[in-house]
């Protein structure tokens, strides 16, 4: 997803400096999000990503607590495992006036806690007096909006930007104002509780005094205002009963897992609290937002495969990201967008560069991939809820990106789908490795469009093949045996054109000559999840992926050592995707290779244990192992990121050999397996149409157990070993 800056026809992302704090601290609601550091400050620092960000747009880009003069002492900070709350635990340092210590090191207990609720930052600021005298200090809050662009954050330029309109200023409260080029008037305001002793356009000074063990508490909001319009504000304690309810109900129905391994929980638990924050109520349903903070918007890919890592948990995720995509779904052509009819959205984006037109991404649709994911998804979405009536309304939706594939995809009539770009500031790599560096030659010479990735071709496989099931249940018999046919057919091309013998794998790609990019890449591990390869080429590729060329210790990277260009610290030559490995896994446990399956998930499990709050970050750099030490990270990796979230979920599909069949249903576990680490599997609340179970599975030396504890309904449980 490397669409921010363009430099000689190269889209990246801008890093000048490094990370200020590794542990940054993230919230997210809705169209918001923000990012603190760990003392729940916004500082100009590192790689200037702080701030509060609504609908593309930075509306607070400083904001630093000071106690005197000083920033206070940290001894604390986390969000909560829900992800709806920062705390953070300050105190104070030695406190001087005149030369002397007036107030020691650790009289003074600071506690922050801070969300978002509908556009708003409520902040509750709490001070303690542990000292056995009454002290008297003053605390401030320094403050700034920029109204940065998303894309100004990440370093694009522009020649003019909006109007910064005069600060509003009241005992209590301050707004501050831009009017941008879009004609749309963007306001911060901020308002505290506590009456400030001095506030100005920058700044509030409070004058404080407390008794020993008295306590004083400040409430503070920061709201984002777009267009005139003012936010309604609620009390913080109202605000935070309505976020907590909101979380509860949506967590309420879902399945929930829980397994021996206390760790692995944490993984679990922080990734579906991850997706809960990430998704998001569209006018068409719930959305899951790509990741924070360079992509907090609809993506067609990324929601895609969110979608099916999380399907068999929570299929509604999938409903709303289809029925999206098929109400944004390209009609007509237009090459500064790509966009061509039935092409399904790359992206869209708010704020006031997408706007103007100053970027492309208002709605962009650069994906040669996303496309055929949605019939993929689709016919994910029908077999796991047998949602005849949704499927049917999407299904001319689905015919119109079908005959995007065979038409606009394959441009040049022979067989396969190739991507070049239309838009002069659009992508030049349109799949999921969509860096200027990524498809090239084996000699490191760059391929040049249009190109046919590989994983592309099995995704087109995979589309017709979900399509042509969709096609038999919905009663059009012809067009799902002429869907069959021709997947059958592309298959055939496919092992001719793209295996390469010498590697023992298939080629990353065909150039514009229909020359093979002869690399080892990951991208080929695709082939085994969209089931278009071969299985004696499957296990092939297996191997290869699972070489030391190929596997970190901690995941199959992008791309081997071994090729010219690879580099560990790239973004896709040689780094590690937690959903690349996740989808590969899946591919794995398609033609049995459970070992396989083990391995790959026991790298990520490691890797989980080193990393703050066990969060799965978008990726880590491609280093070998080494012993003792945790993953290398990457210095702008989104995080959390929605399919580096849900990557473990469909990891743990993948041991289990689950699927499930609600037309029959029907619960499969395919040669279920388990890594040593997980002794025993609870899955509670599994729905099935009308029908809802609890299961336990144990792991045995050379077996899996399976036991049924609570069944409601018909639903009937198959095991094969």
């Amino acid at each position: 997803m490397e669409e921010i800056i363009q430099v000689k026809d190269q889209f990246y992302i801008l890093a000048t400096s490094s990370l200020a704090d590794d542990r940054t601290r993230v919230l997210k609601h809705g169209e918001t999000f923000a990012v603190f550091d760990r003392y729940g400050d916004i500082q100009p620092v590192g790689l200037g990503e702080q701030g509060i960000y609504h609908e593309g747009t930075r509306f607070l880009s400083r904001l630093e607590l000071r106690l005197e003069t000083n920033r206070p002492l940290l001894l604390s900070s986390t969000v909560k495992e829900d992800n709806a709350l920062l705390t953070v635990d300050l105190t104070n340092p030695d406190i001087r006036i005149s030369g002397r210590v007036m107030i020691p090191r650790g009289t003074i207990h600071i506690f922050r806690s801070k969300f978002l609720w509908n556009g708003i930052c409520y902040e509750r600021l709490r001070f303690w007096n542990y000292g056995l005298y009454p002290i008297h200090f003053s605390f401030s809050l320094h403050f700034q909006a920029d109204f940065a662009d998303i894309f100004e954050v990440r370093g694009i330029s522009r020649e003019k930007r909006g109007e910064y309109m005069d600060t509003s200023i009241d005992e209590r409260s301050v707004t501050l104002p831009y009017m941008g080029l879009d004609g749309i008037l963007r306001r911060t305001r901020l308002e505290f509780s506590l009456k400030p002793k001095k506030i100005l356009s920058s700044e509030a000074h409070f004058e404080v005094r407390l008794e020993p063990k008295e306590q004083l508490t400040c409430y503070i909001t920061i709201s984002c205002d777009v267009g005139g319009a003012t936010t309604s504000i609620l009390s913080y304690d109202e605000a935070r009963a309505k976020s907590e309810d909101e979380l509860t109900i949506a967590r309420a129905e879902e399945c929930h897992i829980y397994t021996s391994n206390e760790q692995f929980n944490d993984w679990v638990n922080r990734s579906l609290a991850d997706l809960h924050m990430m998704l998001t109520t569209t006018e068409y349903g719930l959305y899951p937002y790509a990741g924070i903070p360079w992509f907090s918007t609809p993506f067609g890919r990324d929601g895609i495969i969110t979608a099916l890592e999380w399907l068999w948990l929570n299929p509604e995720v999938a409903r709303g990201v289809l029925s999206y995509l098929a109400n944004t779904q390209a009609k007509e052509t237009d090459p500064e967008r790509d966009a061509e009819p039935g092409k399904i959205l790359h992206e869209s984006r708010r704020g006031e560069m997408a706007t103007l037109g100053e970027i492309p991404f208002g709605k962009y649709y650069g994906s040669i991939d996303a496309t055929p994911l949605f019939c993929m998804l689709a016919g994910a979405y029908y077999s796991r809820t047998g949602d005849r009536d949704f499927i049917e309304s999407i299904w001319p939706n689905i015919e119109l990106a079908l005959k995007w594939i065979e038409t606009y995809g394959d441009a040049d009539g022979d067989g396969f789908v190739e991507y070049i770009k239309h838009s002069e500031r659009g992508l030049t790599h349109q799949g999921w490795k969509d860096s200027s560096d990524s498809v090239f030659h084996a000699d490191g010479t760059l391929a040049e469009a249009p190109i046919a990735l590989c994983e592309v071709q099995g995704y087109i496989y995979a589309a017709l093949k979900e399509a042509s099931k969709i096609a038999r249940a919905l009663g059009y018999t012809s067009t799902a045996q002429t869907l069959n046919l021709k997947a059958k057919r592309l298959r055939e091309r496919f092992e001719s054109a793209f295996w390469c013998e010498q590697l023992s794998t298939y080629v990353l790609a065909l150039d514009g000559k229909k020359r093979p990019c002869s690399v080892k890449a990951s991208n080929a591990g695709h082939c085994l999840f969209s089931g278009i390869a071969s299985p004696y080429r499957a296990h092939r590729v297996a191997s290869t992926l699972l070489s030391e060329e190929m596997f970190s210790g901690w995941g199959i990277r992008t791309l081997a050592s071994s090729e010219v260009r690879y580099n560990p610290m790239s973004y896709h030559n040689g780094s590690v995707w937690p959903h690349d490995n996740a989808l590969i896994a899946y591919g794995f446990a398609k033609y049995g290779l459970k070992k396989a399956v083990l391995q790959v998930i026991k790298g990520l499990f490691d890797a989980s244990l080193f990393l703050d709050l066990h969060r799965m970050p978008e990726l880590f750099c491609g280093f070998p192992r080494r012993a003792g030490e945790g993953p290398t990270l990457y210095p702008v990796a989104c995080v959390p990121q929605s399919w580096a979230a849900a990557s473990v979920l469909l990891l743990l599909q993948a041991c289990l050999g689950l699927s499930i069949r609600a037309h029959k249903s029907t619960i499969l576990f395919y040669y279920p397996t388990l890594p040593e680490f997980l002794q025993s599997v609870e899955i509670k609340n599994l729905k099935v149409g009308n029908s809802v179970v609890d299961i336990v599975l144990h792991r045995y030396k050379q077996d899996v157990g399976i036991n049924l504890t609570r069944k409601e309904g018909k639903v009937r449980i198959i095991i094969v070993k």
